[in-house]
């Protein structure tokens, strides 16, 4: 199971049932096992690897792994075979003997991770994010140390998966990173130590950005089931991306919560729509979102992303402080400027900073190794939340308070996985796909379109 985006000739069912066969039983059985059995644990040599989602960012993922040194890939799984043996090819050419993935242990199907998981002690899932709740469910009941793409769920049963598992994972002992790779990135870093020394005083408000021209959209054809093109398009299918709010822009929200100690927001109210994005037949996502997020001291963030070409693009965010402003950008450089406008500390990036990309990667490795702490998956899942909450305001055009949506039963994940199996929706005679009206979207509910 993958971000792919690429055509593709659908698996034969008979071929996936092969694959995956038996993974719910050894996974049930793992559940029950030591540690020590499960996972590679401190003072070990060497690291395998499995891959769960062979698109860009799962080889991308695959190669910071194994760059890291130390780890060898022994198995990968994805939905689609074609996105698979590209995959394997480019990294065995960088990578060579530390690629060992034969026939048996490559995996084809939606179900495919579950057997995956069984032959490696790290596991990388990098799969669209409506998957990732039961990916990371499986993965910790094995007992593997997890890398996630963020983010890590696209609805409140799937956010509580996720922090459930979180505690599981650290009565484990296992170690979970998630790729909101600002975290690991060196200006960040440096601005966010500069903040908790005074020097913007006390956060007031803040505002962050992700303003770019869009996203890619795969074609239909004609053989294709309504599943199998929901999920080769997932980007643009709330159920299995999210929205872009959530996809794209939770790099920038999850950027203030950590300024802001790691709080969450507790409530969140704001606008979007689809101004261009207007075709019903081709998905369901917005191509803007305004929200105004209210965090427990009463501090608001401005929260503003959109797909549309030829429109002002931003990527940053921005932190108001009583004392000074802090000014961030994804580029590698930060700046602080006092009341008057005066610079008062500047980062500039160096070739010393490294790939945050890789320094993440190089973190948990290095974690597990020596056995120290070292779960994102808390933070992971509550900025994913904030988007999600973001979102759910945007989509139903009504204030809504975090503990109230946490325990909202929302999840239109189909009931089994399958390219046969039914969506929870499909287009009307005319090829439309239901799309959120605010003031008539009802988010708290699974299929609540008007």
């Amino acid at each position: 199971m993958q971000s792919a985006d690429t055509n593709t000739v659908i698996d034969s069912p008979t071929t996936n049932r092969r694959k995956f066969i038996g993974g719910a039983a050894i996974a049930a059985a793992a559940a029950n096992l030591p540690i020590s059995a499960c996972a590679q644990v401190a003072g070990s040599d060497e690291l395998k690897l499995a891959l769960i989602g062979c698109g860009g960012r799962g080889s991308g993922a695959a190669d910071q792994a194994m760059t890291s040194g130390g780890t060898r890939l022994v198995a990968m799984a994805d939905a689609f075979s074609d996105r698979l043996e590209p995959s394997l090819s480019s990294l065995q050419a960088k990578h060579g003997a530390k690629v060992d993935v034969p026939d048996a242990r490559k995996f084809v199907g939606l179900e495919a991770y579950q057997e995956a998981i069984q032959h490696a002690d790290v596991v990388l899932l990098t799969t669209p994010p409506g998957f990732r709740p039961m990916m990371f469910k499986a993965a910790v009941e094995a007992g593997k140390h997890v890398f996630m793409e963020k983010p890590v769920a696209t609805d409140s049963p799937g956010c509580r998966t996720v922090f459930e598992y979180a505690k599981k994972a650290d009565e484990k002992n296992l170690k979970v990173v998630v790729g909101l790779q600002r975290r690991y990135q060196k200006n960040y870093l440096a601005a966010k130590a500069k903040v908790k020394e005074g020097l913007i005083g006390d956060i007031i408000a803040a505002q962050c950005y992700w303003n770019n021209e869009g996203i890619w959209l795969v074609d239909r054809k004609p053989e294709w089931s309504e599943m199998y093109y929901q999920i080769k398009n997932w980007y643009h299918f709330t159920w299995v991306g999210g929205d872009h709010i959530l996809e794209q822009h939770i790099h920038n929200i999850d950027v203030i919560n950590w300024f802001m100690d790691d709080q969450h927001p507790v409530s969140a109210q704001g606008m979007g729509g689809r101004e261009l994005r207007n075709d019903r037949k081709t998905g369901q996502i917005f191509d803007h979102h305004y929200v105004e997020y209210t965090y427990p001291n009463g501090v608001i963030m401005n929260s503003q992303c959109r797909h549309q070409p030829k429109c002002w693009n931003a990527v940053k965010e921005i932190i108001v402080g009583s004392n000074g402003t802090l000014y961030i950008d994804g580029d590698g450089g930060a700046t602080i400027k006092d009341r008057k406008g005066e610079t008062v500390w500047r980062y500039r990036k160096s070739d010393e900073d490294g790939n945050p990309y890789q320094n993440e990667h190089n973190e948990l490795y290095k974690a597990i190794r020596d056995n120290k702490p070292l779960n994102n998956a808390f933070y992971g899942a509550q900025s994913t939340f904030t988007a999600m909450l973001g979102r759910y305001a945007t989509y139903g055009g009504k204030l809504v308070k975090w503990d109230e949506a946490l325990a909202w039963d929302n999840s239109e994940l189909p009931e089994k996985l399958d390219f046969k199996t039914p969506t929870r929706f499909s287009p009307d005679a005319n090829g439309l796909y239901p799309v959120a009206q605010p003031g008539k979207y009802d988010p708290s509910k699974t299929l609540g379109y008007a």
